[in-house]
């Protein structure tokens, strides 16, 4: 039994964004994966307004959807002429999807401003579209648009609107919040009010601006909508749509309002990521629910108690979104920070050892690093006070070059000396900038001792100056992210030089790589005499 039906406008609205433009391998990409997680309805756009959104309904016409009714999206007929001749709703007809959703005006000043057309010619607008697409054996959702201002400016009219679209055999009348100004308890007081005046189900569509998209669809369903509208990672027109992967949660776990199933509540957060990495745009890491800030504890008193009971700082078990609870480590935190962190990732500290960890931090941090965003360079730290602890490698030296030669332009290169094992290694190698050089000429003379680097690659390079009153002898902060093939993480070095805060990192991200490498070696090595 399902309690609010979801209708995903990813592939619509949510491309309304500014900076997003799906293709249409994006948009087949997302539609299969929104399928997968058991979205009721998925509106794949308006075909009558681009090629791209023509092409995507084609293709998708060869799809065979699991869960999913995908709908196409289009506006009613216009002015002055029949359905069967109206090339919008020819095009929706077009689109071969069971679903078609029809927005048409509702607010009084639209009919009157917008489409130039009388009050009644409005109505007769909505009326007739509605029943063509039933006639051709649609499931109609009707899209009211702008209704809560419509409501607020007249009330009458804006029902009358509704009436139209439910007498012509509307499936649901969906109460959109087109500006997203409206508040929640105006919302809910609406939605009541004419809830009471119809049978036909009530949906809710909202919007962001005033920071109240998520919370007035909560109030709408709490007054009776079955029926909610949104985007993952509420991205949207202007500031967004109300955020799908904050309603679904709050609806099944607040609530208590089925909408989906527990397995495919687990791949929520998966969900938001993957739509985040087709749309090119870095993840929200403070995005309720599903963000890696979402069970972040950073305070040494928080990490303290959720050591002790993890409902003390927590609303709700991460595991059920498929996230995780972390520990951030900074100068604020405290012994029990290092502790959890350590037996993340596997490391046997003592309390004591912890302690010189901190404040081996909090030194740090006062120099200008960073260790929120680069927990590999914790993980080196802890791994580092251990008495046992044996580095793969060890820099005697490096030097590096930057030359302005004729007919070639900047040229850099780097020369390292270090020590594996009882090897002493003197390499060179050019780069394309100084960071470039070091990197290459690390890499040449460890990749014959440790083949498996050769799928490790920098990912992204950030520098931040710390005190720019302070001019060149500002203090600089280098963030390096390195992934391989499974895996990736981040590493921070600073300061006053540019080029020793970026070998900090660097040597981090290498170390770090290799060290993972061994312990996931280790593992199986340890797997493979069990079996």
């Amino acid at each position: 039994m399902v309690d609010v039906y979801l209708y995903d406008t990813t592939l619509r609205d949510g491309s309304q964004s500014e900076g997003i433009s799906f293709s249409v391998e994006d948009k087949l990409k997302i539609a299969a994966r929104l399928d997968e997680f058991g979205m009721h309805y998925i509106e794949g756009g308006w075909p009558g307004s681009n090629p791209k959104d023509v092409a995507f309904f084609e293709r998708a016409k060869k799809i065979q959807f699991k869960r999913a009714k995908l709908a196409a999206f289009g506006s009613t007929m216009k002015k002055g002429g029949k359905p069967e001749d109206d090339a919008n709703l020819q095009a929706l007809v077009d689109a071969g999807t069971p679903v078609v959703t029809l927005v048409g005006k509702s607010w009084d000043l639209h009919a009157l401003k917008v489409l130039e057309t009388t009050l009644e010619e409005n109505l007769a607008m909505i009326s007739k579209s509605v029943a063509y697409m039933k006639a051709c054996g649609k499931e109609v959702v009707y899209d009211a648009e702008h209704f809560f201002d419509g409501y607020k400016a007249n009330p009458e009219y804006a029902v009358k609107t509704l009436r139209a679209a439910a007498d012509a055999g509307a499936d649901v009348l969906v109460l959109c919040e087109t500006n997203g100004g409206a508040l929640p308890w105006e919302v809910q007081e609406i939605v009541e009010t004419v809830k009471e005046q119809f049978s036909t189900a009530i949906g809710i569509h909202t919007h962001d601006d005033a920071g109240c998209g998520v919370a007035n669809s909560l109030a709408a369903i709490r007054a009776g909508a079955v029926h909610v509208q949104g985007t993952v990672n509420g991205i949207g027109e202007r500031v967004g749509n109300a955020n799908l992967c904050t309603i679904i949660p709050d609806l099944q776990l607040k609530m208590k309002k089925v909408c989906i199933s527990a397995d495919n509540l687990f791949s929520l957060t998966d969900l938001s990521y993957f739509v985040s990495e087709i749309a090119n745009l870095p993840h929200n890491r403070q995005l309720p629910y599903v963000g890696s800030s979402a069970f972040a504890h950073k305070g040494g008193i928080h990490v303290a108690a959720v050591l002790k009971v993890e409902s003390s700082y927590q609303h709700v078990d991460p595991a059920l979104v498929g996230n995780n609870r972390r520990t951030v480590i900074s100068e604020l935190s405290g012994r029990g920070n290092i502790l959890d962190k350590s037996r993340e990732y596997g490391l046997d500290v003592s309390s004591d050892q912890a302690r010189d960890v901190l404040n081996q931090i909090k030194e740090l941090e006062s120099q200008g690093f960073t260790f929120e965003g680069a927990e590999a360079s914790v993980s080196m730290l802890i791994q580092r006070m251990s008495p046992n602890y044996r580095p793969p490698f060890e820099l005697i030296d490096f030097m590096v070059v930057i030359e302005n030669r004729q007919g070639r332009g900047l040229f850099s290169e780097a020369m390292v000396k270090m020590r594996i094992g009882d090897k002493i290694l003197h390499t060179a190698a050019e780069g394309n900038g100084p960071v470039s050089a070091l990197d290459a000429a690390l890499r040449k003379a460890l990749l014959d001792v440790y083949p498996y680097l050769a799928d490790v690659r920098l990912d992204d390079y950030k520098v931040r100056i710390l005190n720019s009153e302070k001019g060149s002898d500002a203090t600089v902060r280098v963030l390096i992210d390195t992934k391989n093939t499974t895996h990736s993480w981040s590493t921070v070095g600073a300061s006053t030089n540019i080029i020793e805060a970026s070998w900090l990192a660097l040597i981090d991200s290498l170390e770090y790589a290799l060290l993972h490498e061994a312990r996931k070696r280790a593992a199986e090595k340890e797997l493979a005499k069990e079996n």
